[in-house]
């Protein structure tokens, strides 16, 4: 299947809290997008792996993605070498995608900044021919992405552009509330954590209303480019009404 986006995310909802609003929006606009979770979370404090999995499942129906697939790296343990590059190259010339999202290049949790520098090398990588990967048996063709963008998180980064999810905010937090273990938890039978108290979820309405006010919208997502982005007109950017 040929997607046109493909989003990966080192945990289930990392997706969702960093890009779910733009994968709305480009579905609504008739393109393809698919989601990779790289481990199950299964280091997470509260819940399980199949409770993830349940979760990852009904957030994937939310968002009306194509596909979603977990590489089942370890949680916390996986590294940027040669065998976690070519599980990733390997999901790259299965979809061919031209966009990549992934996560931001430096955060609260280590696990995502590896995560980002990982998922950036496998692209560049996935380019090269010489470089033999096959799928159920048949030798996969080199696939380079046009951009890999990465998603902002828990810290802020100052970001290269921002996308208005005004009109998807709402959904967007539909489908991170599909984790409902990890969110406004109210069951105490688990120790309570960083993002499963409300003012996490405040924090993420803060961020999309503080990127939206950049370009006169309600809420918006920033991204960051490893490369310049290029446009032919000047028509190209949207108007700041601020």
């Amino acid at each position: 299947m040929k997607l046109d986006i493909l989003a990966f995310g080192v945990h289930p909802d990392d997706v969702e809290l960093g890009c779910s609003g733009t994968i709305l929006s480009a579905i609504l606009e008739g393109k393809k997008v698919g989601i990779i979770d790289l481990t199950q979370g299964e280091l997470g404090t509260r819940g399980t792996i199949n409770t993830r999995y349940t979760e990852a499942i009904a957030a994937a129906k939310v968002l009306g993605v194509s596909i979603r697939e977990n590489l089942k790296m370890a949680d916390g343990f996986f590294l940027n070498d040669e065998s976690h590059q070519r599980l990733i190259i390997n999901t790259i010339r299965k979809y061919n995608p031209e966009i990549i999202l992934c996560n931001a290049p430096e955060d609260r949790h280590p696990d995502h900044g590896r995560s980002a520098r990982l998922v950036s090398d496998a692209a560049f990588l996935s380019g090269l021919r010489k470089i033999e990967t096959f799928y159920e048996g048949v030798s996969q063709s080199a696939w380079r992405p046009k951009y890999v963008f990465h998603y902002l998180q828990d810290r802020f980064i100052q970001p290269s552009f921002v996308i208005d999810i005004s009109e998807h905010f709402e959904k967007k937090l539909e489908a991170v509330f599909c984790y409902k273990t990890q969110f406004l938890a109210s069951d105490n039978s688990e120790p309570q954590t960083y993002i499963s108290s409300p003012e996490f979820i405040e924090g993420i309405k803060g961020r999309a209303i503080l990127l939206g006010k950049r370009i006169g919208v309600k809420y918006a997502e920033g991204f960051i480019t490893e490369k310049i982005l290029g446009v032919r007109t000047l028509d190209a950017f949207i108007q700041n009404v601020t």
